[in-house]
C-alpha cells in the first residue's frame, strides 16, 4: 500500500518531462493519475498510461487547454463524475517564449501568462469546489527558480511563476480552514527534454551556477512533489519548497 493509495490525482502537462515524472511517481504511491495533455500530446500520454499500467498503477488521459475555462470544468467535471473526487492537483503544464523584453510579441506574452499562471488558477479553481466539501485536498504549482531570480529573455516566464508564488500563498490561506493544503514546488535547472538541445557551452555556464555542479532530474521534482501531497506534509501549507542545488537560496 502506497502513502497515496486511493487518492485520485491530476497532473497537468503530464506527457512528458517533469509532469511524466511527477504521473509515474504519484501512480507508484497508490494514486489513480489522470494525465492532461493538449491534443496533440495524446500519444505520448497514453505512452506514459502504458508505464503506469504496465507498473501496476493506473489512471487515464484527459486532454484538455489549461488555458480555457469551459475545457477545464469539463474535464474535471468528467473526471469527478467517474471518480468520485480528486485529491491532489498538481498544476504543471507550461510553456515559454523566450525573448527579450523589449521585442517580446503580445501573443508571446499572453500565451506564456494563459497557460502557467492563468492556467493553474482555472484548474484550482475547478477541484476546489470539491475538494471544501470533501473537506481535504492538495495543490502543488510547479514554479521555477526563475519565478524567484529572474533571467534575461524570459520575462514572460519570470513573472508567469513568480505569480504561482503569490497565487499558491493566498490560496493556502483561504483554503487551510477547509484542509485544503496549497503549496509551490521551485525546480532549478532539470534535465529535460526542453535542456537537451542547449548548446554545451550555455549548459557549462549553467553548471558553474549551480553549486552542486550538476542539473537536477524530474525523478527529484516528483520526489517532492510526492512528499508535499502525501500524510507526511500534512502541516505544510503556503510554501515553496525549493529543488534547485543551491542555485537559489
Amino acid at each position: 500500500m502506497g502513502t497515496l493509495s486511493g487518492k485520485i490525482a491530476l497532473v497537468t502537462g503530464a506527457s512528458r518531462g517533469i509532469g511524466k515524472e511527477i504521473a509515474l511517481r504519484l501512480a507508484a504511491e497508490g494514486a489513480f493519475v489522470a494525465l492532461n495533455c493538449t491534443s496533440r500530446g495524446v500519444e505520448k500520454a497514453e505512452a506514459v498510461l502504458a508505464e503506469i499500467k504496465n507498473a501496476g498503477g493506473d489512471g487515464c488521459v484527459k486532454p484538455f487547454s489549461v488555458s480555457d475555462s469551459a475545457s477545464v470544468n469539463a474535464a474535471v467535471d468528467e473526471l469527478l463524475k467517474e471518480k468520485g473526487n480528486i485529491h491532489i492537483l498538481v498544476n504543471n503544464a507550461g510553456i515559454a517564449r523566450d525573448n527579450i523584453f523589449m521585442r517580446m510579441k503580445d501573443e508571446e506574452w499572453d500565451d506564456t501568462l494563459n497557460t502557467n499562471l492563468k492556467g493553474a488558477a482555472l484548474c484550482a479553481r475547478a477541484v476546489v469546489r470539491s475538494m471544501m466539501k470533501a473537506r481535504d485536498g492538495v495543490i502543488i504549482n510547479i514554479s521555477s527558480v526563475v519565478g524567484q531570480m529572474g533571467n534575461a529573455g524570459q520575462a514572460a516566464y519570470s513573472a508567469s511563476k513568480a505569480g504561482l508564488f503569490g497565487l499558491t500563498k493566498t490560496l493556502a490561506k483561504e483554503l487551510a480552514s477547509r484542509n485544503i493544503r496549497v503549496n509551490a514546488v521551485a525546480p532549478g535547472f532539470i534535465d529535460t527534454e526542453m535542456t537537451t538541445d542547449l548548446p554545451a557551452a550555455a549548459k557549462e555556464e549553467m553548471l558553474k551556477a549551480i553549486p552542486m555542479g550538476r542539473m537536477g532530474s524530474g525523478k527529484e521534482i516528483a520526489d517532492a512533489v510526492a512528499w508535499l501531497a502525501s500524510p507526511g506534509s500534512t502541516y505544510v501549507t503556503g510554501q515553496i519548497l525549493a529543488v534547485n542545488g543551491g542555485m537559489y537560496v
